[in-house]
């Protein structure tokens, strides 16, 4: 009988929740190392298939970095990754393209649709209008080129509003298109807080391979579960900040400076991570607000 009053208790507790959140938008990003894991990411799809459900407005942009690196290396051409950022050459675009828009975007939509949720692809180029990316060493103060690696400037809505008042799930590529016409590559993450703040969502959620946030990265149990805007250049200065979760911290800066109420970051690794942070009180991960 325990076990039955706590599957209960588990659905009031989220009530307030769905409550609140109906009829939101709310954008998510995965990719890394749960992209390859299949169970992983189809826990997250099926999360997103019950938030669809219970009235809430997913909206996915996905990555695909170890598949292209994959399909790169059948192609025998070589990644090369600068400041994180994979430079993309024309024959490297090729691939990039090929992977996300006819690979791994489709497949994610069929596991939507297998648990009976509507789900639909959209092309990034096809929304997503970007500049080429520059930026310089530090060390040699010498620009760098990432080749055809954008930064997004426009996000035509549209398309996207169009599905979510279908009940359509878009999932959507990191990928745009240039003054010139040309495909980009874009950092996902960068793309995913572009579309949140176009589309004014209620939440950003980075679905990632750490709990969050943590004081010390050695120790798991140090996750700073709320972090007001305020508090972060003191972080950053103390060095709590740092490497690959800087970029993903200041992406959530930037959207909650736009607009969106929260941003959050959570581990893609923990079984239905995502409907745990946003149907329950505790939470599991970090999050940022004003």
């Amino acid at each position: 009988m325990d076990k039955f009053i706590e599957k209960a208790a588990a659905l009031t507790e989220a009530l307030p929740f769905i409550q609140q959140f109906r009829g939101e938008t709310v954008v998510v990003k995965f990719g890394g190392s749960i992209m390859e894991n299949k169970d992983g990411y189809s826990r997250i799809l099926q999360d997103i298939a019950f938030m669809e459900c219970v009235g809430l407005r997913p909206v996915v942009v996905h990555g695909g970095g170890k598949a292209i690196s994959k399909a790169m290396k059948e192609s025998n051409i070589a990644p090369n990754f600068v400041q994180g950022l994979r430079v993309s050459d024309e024959a490297t675009m090729c691939v990039v393209e090929r992977v996300l828009n006819h690979e791994v975007n489709p497949h994610l939509v069929e596991i939507v649709q297998q648990f009976h949720g509507k789900a639909r692809g959209i092309h990034g180029e096809d929304i997503l209008r970007v500049e080429k990316k520059t930026g310089m060493d530090p060390e040699t103060q010498a620009p760098i080129d990432w080749g055809y690696v954008g930064k997004v400037i426009s996000v035509d809505v549209e398309p996207i509003q169009a599905y979510l008042r279908s009940d359509i799930v878009p999932v959507i590529t990191p990928l745009g298109k240039g003054p010139e016409g040309h495909l980009y590559n874009i950092n996902a993450d960068d793309a995913a807080t572009a579309i949140a703040c176009a589309l004014n969502a209620r939440k950003l959620v980075f679905l990632t391979d750490v709990p969050g946030l943590l004081r010390n990265p050695e120790d798991r149990s140090s996750l700073i579960s709320s972090l007001r805007l305020g508090a972060v250049d003191e972080l950053i200065e103390r060095g709590v900040i740092s490497g690959g979760m800087l970029p993903k911290i200041k992406g959530m800066v930037g959207a909650v400076k736009a607009g969106i109420k929260k941003a959050h970051i959570i581990d893609s690794s923990m079984p239905h991570s995502l409907l745990l942070e946003l149907f329950t009180t505790e939470g599991v991960g970090t999050e940022i607000t004003e």
